[in-house]
């Protein structure tokens, strides 16, 4: 990586190739963080922060559902699972008790394809836990019929699917 990759103005030029709108921008003390939304093949509008220092690297970090409010012990168990299964990712748990879903790249491999593949990453196992964590996200774990709905990000999916194969089929 060189220098300039890991500076604000890489990554906003990375989400433009990529054809991603960040909602919002925070800056403080030398980090920076933005807030995207971007739709897996069957799980919409899924939120991510996206984390950049430039001395370490850069994080993503989604929102994966909102706070556990049933028996910790189960949910314990299914995320550590899930960090068994699902390698390259983190499952954890925010202060709120929210549950996050984290990818790390550190500064020296960051570049447009590293973000991109974490963020496809995420976007697949979202789809790929979409039963398992409907429970999490909808009242009653009833999913919604999203049948005609057309996803804002397919191209991510495209470009990604060889280095995937295990989430993409392809």
């Amino acid at each position: 990586m060189s220098e300039s990759n890991g500076t604000p103005a890489a990554v906003e030029g990375w989400f433009g190739e990529l054809g991603i709108a960040p909602t919002t921008r925070v800056d403080r003390d030398g980090v920076v963080a933005w807030d995207v939304q971007l739709d897996g093949r069957r799980r919409f509008d899924v939120r991510f922060t996206v984390i950049l220092d430039p001395a370490l690297g850069l994080i993503t970090w989604v929102h994966f559902a909102p706070p556990i409010g049933d028996g910790l012990r189960k949910s314990y168990h299914r995320l550590l699972r899930w960090n068994d299964e699902f390698p390259f990712v983190k499952f954890s748990l925010a202060e709120d008790g929210r549950p996050t879903l984290s990818t790390e790249i550190p500064s020296r491999i960051l570049d447009l394809d590293e973000l991109g593949v974490a963020l496809a990453r995420s976007l697949a196992i979202c789809d790929a836990l979409l039963e398992e964590s409907a429970g999490w996200l909808w009242i009653g774990g009833r999913i919604p019929d999203q049948s005609g709905r057309i996803g804002r990000n397919p191209e991510l999916f495209e470009r990604y699917a060889a280095r995937l194969p295990e989430l993409l089929g392809s």
